[in-house]
């Protein structure tokens, strides 16, 4: 029998993002263990725009299309990847009809709210610790993260890593990019809870990349004349650009994985990173680019990694692992603590 599993997500296409990849990619690979992944996005709904990001909208969920859109699915298990108001929607519809559900903790809201409005973050823990102890299981991207979550009052926590797709990051798609060497590049959301000032005011010497966009990028340009930005890339555009960098820069604090450093790693480009969760996870205690509280020393210290080793390290990462782990999250959460506990919309 397949396995339905309906995952409902705030965070969907046209967004460039980790959730985004990470979930598209996971259909893909469950597809191979038996598995049917299908999304309760914000598509069909009306929206708002959220003033500090750009382009981005959040969408407004009424009760009965939620009930509607879950039952036409007839799953037998709902996943609640983010915790805006699709999966606020579908956790309230889980918690009526007493149906179990798991979570996943995908992003450090916490420090983003504070890096931007000053919120204290023992509030906005407290209401993703009250968001998620409700789920049966609830899903973390890295061991240290787990252990972090865990010390903060989180509980039934399990381990769902990341993949990279290493046909399309592939060294040798690398495009010429006409610029000093060594170049050093990021590509994420140009935010400032990506803490991408601590990059660009690095005294390095070659060329600084940046592939993005975001609410900081007006501000960024003005003033870091010599940094290139060079906008949103896409598939194998954008591979082929991380392909053409020496050295990769996640300056990032608040990551809780940062997907992009694998897709660099498969490219053969060493990461420079602080010691951080993410980083440290990703690529701690390999020989695959460098952590260090002084991101210039991490930056001039990964040009001496092998990009070989990048390659191969990237290689041992696959989407289909990731796809296995939340399976097997999923399935532990249909048998419940009681082991009678079933879903039954599928029925």
């Amino acid at each position: 029998m397949t396995l339905r599993v309906l995952v409902a997500t705030d965070a969907w296409h046209p967004q460039v993002n980790g959730v985004v990849r990470t979930l598209t990619s996971l259909e893909r690979s469950a597809r191979k263990i038996g598995a049917e992944i299908s999304f309760l996005s914000p598509e069909g709904f009306p929206s708002f725009p959220v003033p500090t990001y750009p382009g981005l909208r959040l969408a407004i969920p009424n009760g009965r299309d939620i009930a509607r859109r879950i039952e036409a699915a007839r799953p037998h298990a709902i996943h609640i990847a983010t915790e805006g108001p699709i999966g606020h929607s579908v956790r309230a519809y889980c918690l009526r009809r007493n149906l179990p559900f798991t979570t996943s903790y995908t992003t450090k809201f916490p420090e983003y709210i504070a890096a931007r409005f000053l919120l204290p973050e023992s509030w906005s823990y407290l209401f993703l610790r009250r968001f998620h102890a409700a789920a049966r299981v609830t899903m973390a991207s890295t061991s240290s993260l787990v252990q972090e979550l865990r010390g903060r009052g989180f509980r039934r926590l399990s381990l769902w890593t990341r993949g990279v797709d290493t046909d399309l990051f592939d060294p040798d798609l690398a495009a010429e990019l006409d610029l000093p060497r060594p170049i050093f590049m990021n590509v994420g959301r140009i935010a400032v809870e990506k803490n991408l000032e601590a990059f660009l005011a690095l005294d390095l010497p070659g060329s600084k990349v940046v592939i993005g966009e975001g609410p900081q990028e007006a501000e960024l340009r003005h003033r870091f004349p010599g940094v290139h930005f060079l906008g949103v890339r896409h598939g194998r555009d954008l591979a082929a650009h991380v392909a053409a960098a020496d050295v990769f820069v996640f300056p990032s604090l608040t990551d809780t994985y940062g997907v992009v450093q694998l897709e660099a790693l498969s490219c053969g480009v060493p990461v420079a990173a602080f010691p951080v969760t993410g980083p440290r996870d990703v690529i701690g205690g390999h020989d695959v680019g460098v952590l260090d509280e002084d991101l210039r020393t991490a930056c001039l210290g990964a040009l001496n990694v092998s990009r070989q080793a990048c390659r191969t390290f990237a290689l041992g990462r696959s989407w289909d692992t990731s796809a296995r782990q939340f399976v097997r999250n999923v399935g532990h959460a249909l048998i419940g603590e009681s082991g009678r506990d079933r879903l039954s919309l599928a029925a």
